[in-house]
C-alpha cells in the first residue's frame, strides 16, 4: 500500500502549489516543438466511437455542438485535471507522516499497524483511542509539527510546510493551528485508508470474475477519482527492462536506433512505504534508468540519446530544470537506491538494483541510514552530467495536449508506468490519441497499463511482459507492449 552536498535550496514559494502550466520552470529546447491541446478532428471519432460513457459536458449533444464546445471543454477539463494535484500532494504528505524518518525517533508505522488503523473509519475515533498504533501515529505527527517549525534546507519539510502553512492557512506558532494541523493529519490517514480499502473491494470484485484480462482493464483505471500522486519508485524500471530485452529479441526496436525517448510523468521520490525514503534528497528515478537501460541493451548510442519528460507538476518538473542547468554548469545527479532486506526481493530484481546506473554513472558513497528507517542497503550513483543534460521537461497534460512537433522530432519510444491509472476510459483514449502523433511509425509505448484499443487507432499492443518484484503477494507489474503502426 502507498500512502508511492547539494547547493542551497530556495524555500518553497507558492508557485510550487499553482496549477496553471505557465508556473513550471521548464527548460525547453530551441527546437521547434510547441504543445497543444488535442483538437476535436482527432478527439471527434473518439467521441463517436464511446458515445454512451461521455463525461457531463459532452454526452447528449449533437456533432455540431460538440464541434463549438470542444475548445473550452478540453481546456476546463486540463484545469480539472490539474487541481487533482493538490490532493495528490496531501497523500504524499500521508506517507511522509506515517513512514518518514528524518524527522522522528518513532519507528514507521508497520503494515500490520496499518491494518489496525484500517479499523477506525472515523477521525473522531482516532482522535480518542488510546491504543499503540494511533499513540505512535500522534507521537510523529507532533514531531512533524515540531521539525516543520524549523525546516532548514528540507525541501520535503518546506514543502509540507508551504501546503499547511501557505495554502491552508494554518499556523505552527499557535496551540489552535497545531491542533488543526492534528486533526487534518488524523482526517487525512483515515481517508487514504477508506480510499485504499474501497480499491481493495473493486479489486477483489474484479477477481471474483475468474477473467484475468478483465482484472487487468479494472485495476488500470483504479485511480480515476485518486488525487495525482508524483511518487516514484525503482521496480516499474526493472519491468521496463525485462520489457525491453523481449522487444529487442522480436525485432521491434532496433540496435542502435532508439535516440528520441518520452518519459510521461517521471515521478519525484517524495516519501513511500515500500521503495521511498526521506533520508537523502528528493529525486527523479526513471530517466536516467531507460536511458541506462536502452545503452545496456545497446538499442541506442550514447552520444545520440535524449529524453523529453512530460509532467503537470510544478514540483516535478522545476525539479528536472534545475537537475539541468546544474549539469550544464558541470555537478553530477545523485541517485539514492534503498533495498529493504526483508523485502523477500526477486534475484534478478536484486541485480538490476546492483548494475543500475552502470552506463550512466559510477558508484558513489550512499547516504547514511538514520535509525528508526528500517534494515536496509543503500546504492548511490552518480549520473554523469552529460547524461543529466541530456533530459529536457516539458509542462504537459498527456489526456489533454501533445507535444506538436516535425515527424523528425517525434519518439522511438514513450514510456508511461502508473500515469493512465489515474484516468478513465475516454480519457484514457484521448490520451492514447496524444501518444499516437507523438510516437513516430514503428515506435513503441510501454505502460503498465490495458488500454481501450479502438479500431481506427494506429497504436495497438504487440506483445507483453510480466515482471514479479519480491515475494509478496501482487507485487509486480504487466507491461504491455504498443507500437504505432509504420504505414
Amino acid at each position: 500500500m502507498s500512502f508511492k552536498s547539494r547547493p542551497k535550496l530556495k524555500p518553497f514559494t507558492a508557485c510550487l502549489l499553482l496549477l496553471a502550466a505557465a508556473c513550471a520552470l521548464v527548460a525547453q529546447t530551441p527546437s521547434a516543438r510547441s504543445v497543444v491541446f488535442i483538437p476535436y478532428k482527432d478527439a471527434q471519432p473518439i467521441l463517436e466511437a464511446e458515445s454512451e460513457i461521455l463525461p457531463q459536458g459532452l454526452s447528449g449533444k449533437t456533432a455540431d455542438a460538440l464541434a463549438r464546445e470542444w475548445p473550452n471543454w478540453i481546456s476546463r477539463q486540463d484545469t480539472e485535471i490539474r487541481t487533482r494535484l493538490a490532493q495528490g500532494d496531501e497523500d504524499s504528505l500521508v506517507n511522509f507522516l506515517v513512514f518518514g524518518a528524518s524527522f522522528s525517533r518513532q519507528p514507521r508505522i508497520s503494515s500490520s499497524q496499518l491494518a489496525q488503523l484500517n479499523q477506525i473509519t472515523d477521525v473522531r475515533l482516532l482522535e480518542s483511542q488510546n491504543s499503540p498504533v494511533v499513540n505512535a501515529l500522534k507521537i510523529r505527527i507532533t514531531d512533524l509539527i515540531k521539525a516543520m517549525a524549523a525546516p532548514g534546507t528540507n525541501e520535503r519539510l518546506l514543502f509540507a510546510r508551504q501546503l499547511l502553512v501557505g495554502h491552508k492557512g494554518f499556523s505552527l506558532n499557535m496551540p489552535s493551528g497545531r491542533g488543526q494541523i492534528e486533526r487534518f493529519f488524523l482526517d487525512s490517514v483515515t481517508r487514504v485508508l477508506r480510499e485504499h480499502a474501497a480499491y481493495a473491494k473493486v479489486l477483489e470484485s474484479a477477481r471474483l470474475l475468474g477473467n484475468p484480462s478483465e482484472e487487468f482493464a479494472e485495476r488500470s483505471r483504479l485511480y480515476h477519482t485518486r488525487g495525482l500522486s508524483s511518487d516514484t519508485s525503482l521496480f516499474p524500471n526493472f519491468a521496463i527492462e525485462e520489457s525491453l530485452k523481449g522487444i529487442k529479441t522480436r525485432g521491434l526496436l532496433a540496435p542502435g536506433n532508439v535516440s528520441r525517448v518520452a518519459v510521461i510523468g517521471p515521478g519525484l521520490d517524495f516519501t513511500d512505504k515500500q521503495e521511498g525514503y526521506d533520508f537523502y534528497p528528493q529525486q527523479t528515478i526513471q530517466p536516467f534508468a531507460i536511458m541506462d537501460t536502452l545503452l545496456r541493451l545497446g538499442l541506442a548510442n550514447a552520444g545520440a540519446l535524449r529524453v523529453t519528460t512530460f509532467d503537470l507538476s510544478p514540483r516535478v518538473n522545476d525539479h528536472l530544470a534545475r537537475a539541468k542547468q546544474r549539469a550544464q554548469r558541470g555537478q553530477s545527479y545523485v541517485v539514492q537506491l534503498p533495498r529493504d532486506l526483508h523485502a523477500q526481493w526477486k534475484p534478478e530484481v536484486t541485480g538490476y538494483w546492483e548494475r543500475f546506473g552502470n552506463q550512466v554513472g559510477v558508484s558513489v558513497l550512499p547516504a547514511p541510514v538514520p535509525a528508526g528507517a528500517g534494515e536496509l542497503r543503500v546504492r548511490a550513483v552518480r549520473i554523469r552530467p552529460d547524461v543529466v543534460s541530456r533530459v529536457t521537461p516539458f509542462d504537459l497534460n498527456i489526456v489533454a495536449q501533445r507535444m506538436e512537433a516535425a515527424e523528425s522530432e517525434t519518439f522511438d519510444l514513450i514510456i508511461a508506468t502508473n500515469i493512465f491509472v489515474y484516468y478513465d476510459t475516454f480519457e484514457q483514449s484521448l490520451a492514447m490519441n496524444n501518444v499516437e502523433h507523438m510516437l513516430k511509425p514503428g515506435g513503441i509505448l510501454l505502460s503498465n497499463n490495458a488500454l481501450l484499443e479502438l479500431p481506427f487507432s494506429r497504436v495497438h499492443s504487440a506483445g507483453y511482459t510480466t515482471a514479479v518484484y519480491s515475494e509478496r503477494e501482487g507485487d509486480g507489474d504487466h507491461i504491455v507492449w504498443y507500437r504505432r503502426a509504420t504505414d
